[in-house]
């Protein structure tokens, strides 16, 4: 075993003396600096669908059948919102799909559905 780890070593040695560090002429380069992109906070616009399976907007509790109509409303208001429809766990499921059909219905096709955290 020693007179092969003193064969490596002597093999190493070797390479190390007889390698050329050059250094390669080129074209001098002006990089930029690199800066984190800009970006605008977007304006969330949350329906909740609570554990008694009422819809609410922002703060005000709205009708199922509404939901369409008040999201394309402050839409409209706001530049390029994302929505988010939160659930409650205990809340039906019907509920929760029939405000995501409402939401698809008025136009929004990337929205977030998230539970709500108790």
């Amino acid at each position: 075993m020693t007179p092969m780890l003193d064969i490596v070593f002597i093999m190493l040695i070797f390479f190390i003396v007889t390698a050329s560090f050059l250094k390669e002429s080129g074209l001098p380069l002006n990089v930029p600096e690199n800066s984190p992109p800009t970006t605008k906070d977007r304006v969330s616009l949350i329906l909740q669908v609570s554990e008694s399976n009422e819809v609410l907007f922002g703060a005000r509790r709205i009708d199922i059948r509404a939901v369409g109509a008040n999201l394309k409303r402050k839409m409209s208001e706001l530049d390029n919102p994302s929505v988010v429809v939160r659930a409650h766990p205990g809340a039906r499921t019907d509920t929760l799909m029939q405000v995501v059909d409402r939401v698809h219905d008025a136009g929004v096709h990337d929205f977030i559905v998230s539970p709500i955290k108790e």
